[in-house]
């Protein structure tokens, strides 16, 4: 199965007033990007850690109803946040509005700070991770029950690089698997996604997309991280400016490459 090579965007809420994030989105849309995630935080991650910051899944929502063509989600949205059959309700219902252009981006939750500040227990990382396991049969049973339906088989892109644990979560669950490291990492964990799903019968080389985080230009690195099985490349951008000229690079390059 040959995939096309895709470009994403990460809008990280925060340092901005949300009027200068819906035009981020509207950028990045006409920039000619794919996908356009956000991320699943209460606080920022970097620059001042107590600016200006927006909660994920209400910003998705309206991501709907703002965009037409492009695919949205988290990456990555934390498990620990939401009962599994809500956050599947939600996943569904802004599935629907976007008219089944949502990507369920989740991973296992790290961000102390977010779990402190609003009552979350933090447990471990091996908690968090077993928590992860069990929610996403239960996000899938839900979206069978659902009335209506989703409007597709809603992509689970699983972020996180575990390789005992996280990566056979992955193996068993995930139609794409997100990479925060560089191409050596890329490398490695992919061989070992592999292997998990040989071991649960899933032929994870075919089945699940592999998508990583960019901050060079495509120049750089582009080939390369395509060379190993890359087929999703994201850039994340900040506020308040949400400066996208690397991401118009990469757009540039997908678009190349695609003509060549």
């Amino acid at each position: 199965m040959t995939r096309p090579v895709r470009i994403g965007v990460q809008l990280q809420p925060q340092h901005a007033d949300y009027p200068q994030i819906r035009d981020a989105v509207a950028r990045a849309e006409d920039a000619g990007v794919d996908v356009i995630f956000n991320w699943d935080h209460f606080f920022p991650l970097s620059g001042d850690p107590d600016g200006k910051h927006f909660e994920c899944w209400t910003m998705l929502g309206a991501w709907a109803e703002q965009t037409s063509r492009v695919e949205i989600g988290a990456l990555v949205t934390c498990n620990s946040y939401r009962n599994p059959e809500l956050l599947a309700d939600m996943a569904r219902t802004v599935d629907h509005i976007s008219g089944g252009r949502l990507i369920l981006g989740i991973g296992a939750g790290w961000f102390e700070k977010d779990y402190d500040r609003f009552g979350y227990e933090f447990g471990t990382a091996g908690s968090r991770i077993a928590d992860l396991a069990d929610a996403l049969p239960r996000i899938k049973a839900r979206w069978a029950a659902s009335n209506p339906a989703p409007t597709r088989e809603i992509p689970i892109l699983v972020g996180g690089g575990g390789e005992r644990k996280t990566l056979r979560i992955v193996a068993q669950h995930a139609t794409a698997w997100h990479s925060f490291g560089d191409a050596e990492t890329l490398a490695r964990k992919s061989a070992i996604l592999d292997e998990h799903g040989a071991a649960v019968g899933r032929d994870t080389a075919s089945l699940v997309e592999r998508s990583v985080a960019v901050n060079r230009p495509p120049a750089e690195v582009g080939d390369q991280l395509v060379g190993l099985g890359a087929t999703l490349l994201t850039v994340g951008v900040s506020g308040p400016d949400y400066d996208l000229s690397l991401v118009e690079q990469w757009v540039a390059w997908r678009d190349a490459r695609a003509e060549g």
